[in-house]
């Protein structure tokens, strides 16, 4: 599978996050001859245990997050940041949470937007948006390599590459940039070949980022 580093916008020290911002970064994207190749989609939810006995609040995770991906249609991913664990389900198992009623989805945010392929390169532009509702709660990008699957192999072409990116970005004088943030994947028990688990835990890593990033803004 391609290896994929995904990044978020962290606006500057008191900007915001607009729609303008990633309309121009979706023109950057082009201006790099990138060819659209139409939308994209991910959904990250974040769900909380319905625990109707204290004798069993221990015995489950508190909260955890799910993660459908649009390349594994047919999969969910489930994330336990605090055990360090990320699972691959069938996409069934939401259905199943449902009718349990063991844990309850509190919120869902949609990660949509373009699509670009860049010779072996692949990008996605998307706001963060929460389900059901316009409001802009952040901009991430998806940054995949095709011909390689390794995590380590790849760390010099990426990193190239986001420079170049970055360089080209530079030109837009936009208030921020993109910040990637390098899960350590071995302590959810990955290896180095690149899995849609390693997206998933580099999504619930950059939802860690951005609600850090907003207690900190509301508390300043």
């Amino acid at each position: 599978m391609p290896i994929k580093w995904i990044l978020h916008w962290q606006p500057n020290a008191g900007a915001t996050v607009n729609t303008q911002i990633h309309t121009e970064l979706s023109q950057c994207a082009e201006s790099l001859n990138g060819v659209k190749e139409g939308r994209w989609k991910a959904t990250l939810s974040f769900y909380r245990a319905m625990v109707r006995e204290q004798a069993n609040a221990n015995e489950f995770p508190r909260d955890f997050l799910g993660i459908s991906l649009v390349e594994q249609p047919t999969k969910y991913y489930l994330v336990i940041r605090g055990q360090r664990l990320v699972v691959e389900a069938e996409s069934s198992i939401q259905m199943i949470m449902e009718k349990l009623q063991s844990y309850k989805m509190r919120v869902a945010l949609n990660f949509e937007g373009n699509q670009y392929q860049l010779g072996d390169f692949r990008l996605r532009v998307g706001k963060v948006v929460l389900a059901h509702s316009e409001g802009l709660r952040g901009i991430v990008m998806e940054m995949e390599y095709l011909p390689i699957s390794s995590w380590e192999k790849s760390h010099q072409i990426m990193g190239e590459f986001f420079d170049l990116w970055q360089e080209a970005l530079s030109k837009s004088s936009l208030p921020g940039h993109f910040v990637h943030i390098e899960p350590n994947f071995s302590e959810f028990g990955l290896s180095d070949q690149y899995t849609s688990q390693h997206t998933a835990v580099q999504y619930a890593t950059i939802m860690a980022q951005m609600i850090s990033t907003a207690q900190s803004v509301q508390r300043n």
